[in-house]
């Protein structure tokens, strides 16, 4: 496969599968940790949508379904299905050393896992899911705040997962 291609559908992918899962678990509504908080009501007051930056906070905060995605394909990468799945059960304990009360992480990694492992068949390396997530998450956090978390609040709206806090 070419390689740029394969790159932008895995991040596409990767997107696809933490975004979802991310906003399904509830991330936009409400802070799950105390520096989600801090994150959501920071990114409002420069011009942000506070579902949007709840979503940016607890990804930051607490390894959620970003970071299950991320850490699954490594595990994929160096150990095959083994190691997407040591990658879960290691995001499940940092979900609860963070005291975090959700599964959403835990439940991005073993998406991620048989995501990796199905397109492993069809020429999509585990290799391209690492990069595709890094890029993922770099459209997520670290472009322009204001602007990503306003398409995260859009998409909140779409689950009905928008915050009813202010």
């Amino acid at each position: 496969m070419n390689l740029i291609i394969g790159l932008i559908l895995a991040t596409i992918i990767s997107f696809l599968n933490f975004v979802i899962i991310d906003t399904y678990f509830g991330l936009p509504e409400e802070p799950g940790v105390v520096g989600a908080d801090n994150v959501g009501h920071s990114i409002k007051k420069r011009g942000g949508d506070l579902a949007g930056g709840f979503f940016q906070g607890n990804i930051l905060c607490s390894p959620d379904a970003s970071a299950g995605t991320l850490i699954a394909a490594i595990g994929v990468y160096v150990l095959g299905l083994e190691g997407g799945l040591i990658a879960a059960f290691l995001v499940f304990i940092g979900n609860r050393l963070c005291a975090d009360p959700g599964y959403a992480g835990t439940t991005g990694a073993l998406t991620m896992t048989v995501i990796v492992m199905v397109c492993s068949l069809f020429g999509l390396s585990p290799e391209l899911f690492i990069v595709g997530i890094v890029i993922a998450i770099f459209l997520v956090q670290g472009v322009h705040h204001p602007t990503s978390t306003k398409a995260l609040g859009k998409i909140a709206k779409a689950f009905g997962r928008y915050t009813k806090l202010e």
